[in-house]
Parts: structure tokens; sequence; C-alpha cells
């Protein structure tokens, strides 16, 4: 059976990645599950699809296996050009916990009226001959408070609303979060590609 490196050491990106994947035919594997840390890999690319495919390269390049990676956040209206492709970088940092993460970014948020936010999210698939890019963007606002539970790795989930949605991210059920997520749309590129690609 083919592997597919999924180039991630957020359980639950792996998670929401693994629920759109599942049932291919291909051994899907957890950097974690492998030992492998982020290393000396730095996200410093300009846009989402720089660091997916930076991303994949570097994975791939260091494991040999094809492999997928992804990045993804969040844009906020009041907060132009501060998170993007910041995001978990972005205020109490990268090594806060989401809980502290999450207090620090409501706190910012507190008074802004215009509460406008988008989701996206570009994949890379990239191995031996193969460099393909896919790409998701979700519409919504902030809520002005938590709505769900957070979700381990992804804090944001818990105030994120769709557009036509009445229940935040982390409050809907795995089928149709990913059919309206960011990260669902991309991955859901993702899963027509390896459906119909012959890997040798």
């Amino acid at each position: 059976m083919k592997e597919l490196l999924v180039a991630t050491t957020n359980a639950g990106k792996f998670s929401e990645i693994m629920e759109v994947l599942d049932g291919l035919p291909f051994e899907f594997l957890f950097l974690k599950n492998l030992g492998i840390e982020s290393g000396d890999f730095e996200e410093d690319g300009e846009t989402f699809r720089e660091n997916a495919f930076k991303k994949a390269k570097y994975f791939h390049d260091k494991t040999g296996f094809l492999t997928l990676a992804e990045d993804s956040g969040i844009k906020i209206a009041a907060l132009d050009g501060e998170l993007g492709v910041k995001t978990r970088r972005w205020g109490a940092g990268e090594h806060a916990s989401d809980q502290e993460w999450i207090d620090h970014f409501m706190r910012r948020m507190a008074d802004e009226k215009n509460r406008d936010a988008s989701f996206v999210c570009s994949a890379c698939v990239y191995g031996p001959g193969v460099e393909e890019y896919f790409e998701g963007e979700t519409k919504g606002v902030i809520t002005e408070a938590l709505m769900a539970p957070i979700l381990t790795g992804l804090p944001l989930s818990s105030c994120f609303l769709p557009e036509g949605s009445k229940e935040v991210y982390a409050a809907l059920g795995a089928e149709k979060k990913n059919e309206i997520s960011h990260r669902g749309k991309a991955i859901g590129g993702v899963r027509s590609f390896l459906e119909t690609k012959r890997f040798s």
C-alpha cells in the first residue's frame, strides 16, 4: 500500500484531514508517530500556498514519502494583516496553550464592531513528479464569546461562525464541518486527486 505522509505535528489538524481522507487506499503517516519533529523547518513563506509547498517539500526530502502539507489561518477584517500566515504565531504565540492563545485573541477582539473573518487553507501534495495544490476558503464572523469547547490545536474553531451556519466550527458534526470548512474544501480536493492519480 502506498504511504502518504501528512506533514503536521498538530493532532487536531491531522484528525480533521483524516476525516476527509479516510477510506482511501493509502497508509497515512503522522509526523509524531514517526518520531519526527518540525526540526529546523521554518514556516516563513508570504502566502499559505508558499508555506504548504515549503513544508511538503521539506518533509518529502527528509523522509522520501509522498507528502501532503497544508497551511491555514484566519484573516480578520478588524485586525487587517495581523494574522493570516502568522495566525498561530500571533498574539500569545505558538508556544501558548490553546486556552492562553484564544483568551488573548478574544480580549483583543472584545471592542471590535466589525467581526468579519475568513478562514483560508492551502494544501500541497508533493513527491516524485507530483506537485499539486488545493485551496479552500470559508467566510464568517467571530462570535463575542466561545460557543463550544476548545478542540485541541484548533482554538479558533470555538468562536468562528461560518456564513449560513447556526453553529461554530467546533460544534459541527464531522460531515457538515468538512463540507463547509476551509480545510475540508482543500482536503476534499486532495481526496479527489488521490482517487484519480496513479502512483508507482
